[in-house]
């Protein structure tokens, strides 16, 4: 399955300035998704991290796996209309700066449900190469 902002918009509640993927290029509703962010110097977090040297929050990278995450959880037929919460965040590493002009390649697997609550392994990537990696815990709105 693929999905464009538009469609992404119709699952997830974000808008702008907080919408953090740009694409959905394959999702298995309910076990991963694999998204992307074209990451451009017009964004409202560069306005203050950091003027002159404009480096993306490694905390809005995480939001940004974490709404690929949720877009797996809520395809699932049962979780339409929902609303997925972050849990938690565990052995989050941020290994290089991401940069306007810099595309995330950004990929959650679910790898443990038990009810509502749920954990994603989760990994962001740039050229290739692992910009941030996470576990990314979550609960569906019941």
């Amino acid at each position: 399955m693929e999905l464009n902002s538009n469609q992404i918009q119709e699952i997830l509640p974000h808008r702008y300035p907080f919408l953090m993927v740009d694409r959905i290029l394959e999702c298995e509703p309910g076990k991963s998704a694999h998204g992307r962010k074209c990451v451009t110097a017009n964004e409202m977090q560069f306005m203050g991290h950091f003027p002159g040297k404009h480096v993306m929050p490694g905390v809005l990278i995480l939001e940004a796996l974490a709404q690929t995450g949720a877009v797996a959880i809520l395809t699932e037929e049962e979780n339409k209309g929902k609303i997925v919460l972050f849990g938690g965040v565990k052995n989050a590493r941020f290994r290089r700066q991401v940069v306007p002009g810099d595309v995330l390649e950004l990929y959650c697997e679910v790898i443990s449900r038990k009810g509502p609550i749920g954990i994603g392994r989760a990994e962001a990537l740039v050229d290739g190469k692992p910009a941030v990696t996470a576990e990314l815990t979550f609960a569906v709105e019941q």
